[in-house]
């Protein structure tokens, strides 16, 4: 349990204090953020406000899981490892994106197809070491099942299908905490609350675990106490980063940051067999999303017409003459009550037996 305090403090400390220096790099080599001529005009001011801050989460996130386990003598599990590989290597792709996008000045960083390449390859690795990696239990990092709360009976699927279902998992939660990372604080301050319910939820994993105390209701999942670790540095990089990123932000995370953290939810996710209650704990970037998807859609079918005045969701209400900090803290409160519900899910779940 100590490992969950230090790796989550020093995470913590690493973005509030790394974020700072930082700024001040990338101020000093110009890396500033572009800003699309068709999104909302409030958001012109904000063209040249440093980017790419997800380096700094990306590097507390690691070094407070390391530093953790040193001081408390553990060995890092296959699971850590693997989600935090899984984490570095989105942020890696996300940072090309970045990088060629600031050193170029232009909208366009890396083209569609090598941005996909490249999940593509770290999702495949990522699902083929966690199917094959088995514990001294037989346990492997992730199961052939599809889950909700714990794997569905009868939903066992071919390495093959589940293969392509965690690649879409990933696309989908990756993708979804970019679409959100519009607006000063509103993705970070949402993934505080999804990664602080993942500390929750393998802690209670921990404390219920079919290797320490077998039962009808243990939780057949590997390491889980490992993977609150991970899940309490991530909400703690995310947390100090925040002090920086709230409005007026002072820096963005970027492809990243968001590409890294959605990552990582896809990781927890499946790690914990949660892939389906995922839906409900990161519903605000499940909505996030749907509207770009219904508004694309929309527009196609229906010869130009539009659902929202603009998509994603967040700027649809900027036009409408939301105050920007307004739309944060109600989707923070929207965000609030998904992980709750999710949290309530979950513990009613084992507590009914069902």
């Amino acid at each position: 349990m100590m490992a969950i305090l230090f790796a989550g403090g020093f995470a913590l400390l690493g973005t509030l204090l790394g974020t700072r220096v930082a700024i001040n790099v990338l101020v000093a080599r110009n890396y500033g953020q572009l800003i699309r001529d068709d999104g909302p005009t409030s958001h012109h001011t904000k063209r040249g406000t440093p980017t790419m801050g997800g380096l700094v989460i990306i590097v507390s996130v690691v070094f407070g899981y390391l530093l953790a386990k040193l001081l408390t003598g553990f060995v890092p599990s296959a699971s850590a490892l693997l989600l935090l590989f899984l984490f570095v290597g989105l942020g890696a792709i996300g940072f090309l994106d970045d990088f060629i996008k600031i050193s170029k000045q232009r909208n366009l960083g890396l083209r569609s197809k090598a941005k996909f390449i490249g999940q593509v390859v770290v999702g495949l690795i990522f699902a083929i070491a966690a199917l094959n990696l088995s514990d001294d239990t037989g346990r492997s990092v992730i199961t052939n099942s599809i889950s909700f709360t714990r794997d569905i009976p009868g939903w066992s699927l071919p390495s093959f299908v589940i293969v392509i279902w965690v690649l879409l998992l990933i696309a989908g939660t990756s993708n979804g905490v970019n679409l959100t990372d519009g607006l000063d604080g509103l993705a970070t301050g949402a993934s505080v609350m999804v990664f602080g319910a993942f500390v929750v939820i393998n802690i209670w994993q921990s404390n219920q675990n079919c290797s320490s105390f077998p039962g009808p209701k243990c939780y057949e999942v590997r390491d889980p106490l490992d993977l609150a670790v991970v899940a309490s540095a991530l909400t703690g990089a995310c947390f100090g980063f925040l002090w920086w990123n709230a409005s007026p932000a002072k820096i963005f995370m970027g492809d990243t940051g968001s590409l890294s953290l959605g990552g990582a939810m896809a990781g927890l996710a499946m790690m914990t067999r949660t892939e389906l209650l995922l839906i409900v704990l990161g519903g605000l970037f499940v909505a996030i999303t749907a509207s770009v998807i219904l508004q694309v859609g929309y527009f196609k079918i229906s010869g130009g017409k539009r659902i929202f005045r603009m998509a994603p969701l967040q700027h649809h209400f900027e036009l409408l003459g939301w105050a920007e900090i307004t739309i944060v803290v109600r989707f923070w409160i929207i965000s609030g009550l998904c992980v709750v519900t999710a949290l309530g899910i979950f513990y009613w779940e084992w507590v009914s037996g069902i």
